[in-house]
């Protein structure tokens, strides 16, 4: 018997030093070759890393939210000989990592999910599974390679979880540390650089979204819905791409390191995504050169991606405006943070119908808030209150939008 260490593998995008993100085995537990055996955070995604042999756990780098710089020791194995020999052969070969998986080395097919083979999702599900004490192993696949979505996860709990029953009220006494780590950790250390470096304005404006709202229901009424059903937030990007023209300056980024404000002709729209992980950004690319319906299907289509952990590293990057909703729980207003290096941020609040005065008479109205925030330094008020005005105007005649 021998000892093999296998050394944490180039990431890519320049990465040095990586955070454990979890582990899913164990010192003194007997891992097959290609076995998942934890991950890794980078800043835009969680990869998966596969044990390059068959042997036993001797030890682990340490524990999540520790750092391990490129090339060090990642976990020991204690393993035969000739297994590891060969494992050294292929040390040297490069490796290529997507957001979810790290192929070093290839993977074989994944088998079915529930077949008694290796589990195949992502770390996300793996949390929430816990989190809901099901066992992956008798939940069903539907994804590639049977691999298990998050609305896999949801059906099985739905499916089976048993009601709670009623228990006697008592004081609760118990606290819990959470650890601030993996994409947590990179959110907390973002949204603080946000808001310490960038001055945020914020312009709050009103909306009346009732003839929107009469051409959404009707498009939604004419189409097959295979693509899925339009929200206001395709109307928002067609919109806002179509303004950003006469205002370049918020269709921007700013380059720290040189002091120099880059302006976009492209408008690569970022999209906030609540995902189980907690916020990210996914980009649809060249907005402005996409239809309503394509806009739509490349918003839902990236978000989706970036909820279970598929997204790409260059599907997660690259943004130079972002817009940002809650949905039904948007609030009368709020104050987005801007997503660093961008200058500017459109957030949506919750639509409600209301009373409101239309050319002397009260009508009911379907009245809704934008609530954007810009960087000072380089969009001034006026800039950003006339952008934000073109937009109203946009989305209170719909029409305009595809003159």
């Amino acid at each position: 018997m021998s000892e093999y260490i296998f050394k944490l593998p180039d990431l890519g995008e320049g990465t040095v030093e990586s955070e454990i993100g979890e582990w899913f085995v164990k010192v003194g537990e007997t891992v097959e070759e290609e076995t998942v055996v934890g991950t890794m955070m980078t800043d835009k995604a969680a990869v998966e890393l596969s044990s390059p042999v068959t042997g036993k756990v001797l030890k682990l780098a340490g524990e999540p939210g520790d750092i391990v710089a490129v090339g060090a020791p990642l976990i020991v194995f204690e393993t035969d000989a000739t297994a590891a020999a060969a494992a050294d052969e292929t040390d040297d070969a490069p490796l290529r990592a997507d957001a979810t998986v790290a192929a070093a080395p290839a993977p074989a097919p994944a088998p079915k999910a529930n077949d008694g083979g290796r589990i195949v999702t992502s770390p996300a599900i793996r949390r929430l599974a816990k989190e809901h004490g099901v066992d992956l192993q008798s939940v069903q696949g539907s994804g590639p390679g049977g691999r298990i979505l998050r609305a896999d996860l949801d059906a099985h709990v739905n499916g089976t979880a048993a009601k709670p029953a009623a228990a006697p009220a008592k004081r609760a006494t118990g606290t819990r540390e959470i650890k601030v780590i993996g994409l947590r950790r990179v959110i907390a250390e973002r949204m603080s650089a946000s808001k310490r470096e960038i001055p945020h304005f914020s312009y709050v404006e009103e909306l009346d979204i009732t003839e929107l709202e009469a051409l959404r229901q009707h498009l939604n009424a004419r189409s097959d819905n295979t693509g899925g059903r339009l929200t206001l937030l395709p109307f928002l990007g067609l919109a806002l791409v179509r303004v950003l023209k006469s205002f370049p300056q918020c269709n921007a980024t700013y380059d720290k390191a040189r002091n120099v404000i880059v302006q976009h002709d492209a408008v690569h729209l970022g999209v906030a995504t609540q995902t189980p992980d907690g916020l990210k950004v996914p980009v649809v690319r060249h907005a402005e050169s996409r239809s309503l319906q394509d806009l739509a299907a490349e918003m839902r289509r990236v978000a989706e991606a970036a909820r279970d952990n598929t997204a790409k590293k260059q599907e997660l990057t690259g943004s130079t405006i972002t817009i940002t909703s809650l949905g039904k729980l948007g609030g009368i207003a709020s104050t987005p943070v801007i997503n660093q290096p961008e200058v500017g941020i459109i957030g949506v609040n919750r639509a409600v119908e209301r009373p409101v005065v239309v050319n002397g008479q009260i009508a009911v109205r379907l009245m809704m808030n934008l609530s954007t925030s810009f960087d000072h330094r380089f969009v001034d008020g006026y800039d950003a209150a006339a952008m934000v005005q073109d937009i109203k105007d946009m989305l209170e005649h719909p029409a305009t939008i595809f003159v």
